[in-house]
């Protein structure tokens, strides 16, 4: 009951403006890596205020319902009630209801606002876990890979880095530009923390970086150096 009382909830919020944004900043276009999502029109910030209003009382049976849901906004409502609920308790429960129901977790937003509070911070406290981020890189699934990377945002605020540089070494020859920005993404959480451990990275491996990745990872350096690091000048 508590499911279909959410989602009437979450229908309230859309808009037909906010829809039509959506479907463009998604790429739901004909060969796009959204083609087949369906959004509604809900911001972000109404998808968690409903989360945080419901959170508590739902039964895994019920985000079933949430997370299975064909509306992405719906899914990603159910997806934030687990980080909710994994933030108060029961995090193994929590952890390995997200690992069976890795299949809803199926857009750059799912993955980067679920797997480094849910995966990234299991893992960091049960790291004799950690090869499952590893079965993830090599996975057929576009999500399933930026999972493998995005997760290991939980070890760089911990100030660990090996996870992040070895999983992005390894995702380094991945033709999808989504893989290429998570990579770069991490690499420049990594530069903020230590800015010189990034450096020897890119210096390293910067014959295989892709370009996206090297703009992602660089956008925090002084102009001067950013410009270097782009003309390979280092």
């Amino acid at each position: 009951m508590n499911a279909k009382i959410i989602i009437k909830k979450l229908k309230s919020f859309a808009t037909p403006e906010r829809k039509k944004t959506n479907e463009w900043f998604f790429k739901t276009g004909k060969g796009e890596y959204s083609e087949h999502d369906k959004f509604i029109g809900i911001r972000t910030p109404q998808i968690r205020q409903v989360a945080k209003q419901y959170f508590k009382s739902l039964t895994f049976n019920e985000i079933n319902e949430l997370i299975n849901h064909p509306i992405h906004e719906v899914r990603h409502c159910g997806l934030i009630i687990l980080v909710n609920q994994y933030q108060i308790d029961n995090q193994d429960a929590v952890f390995n209801y997200y690992i069976d129901n890795i299949h809803a977790v199926n857009n750059w937003d799912l993955v980067d606002t679920t797997a480094p509070q849910i995966v990234g911070d299991y893992l960091y406290q049960h790291q004799e876990k950690l090869p499952l981020l590893f079965n993830y890189l090599h996975s057929s699934d576009l999500w399933e890979r930026r999972i493998s990377i995005v997760a290991t945002w939980t070890f760089i605020k911990h100030d660990e880095f090996a996870p992040t540089l070895k999983i992005a070494k390894l995702l380094l020859g991945d033709k999808h530009d989504l893989i290429h920005k998570a990579i770069g993404w991490m690499l420049r959480e990594v530069y903020k923390k230590d800015a010189n451990i990034c450096k020897n990275f890119l210096r390293e491996n910067y014959t295989q970086l892709p370009r996206t990745t090297l703009r992602y990872t660089i956008e925090r350096m002084p102009e001067s150096e950013r410009l270097r690091y782009l003309k390979k000048e280092f």
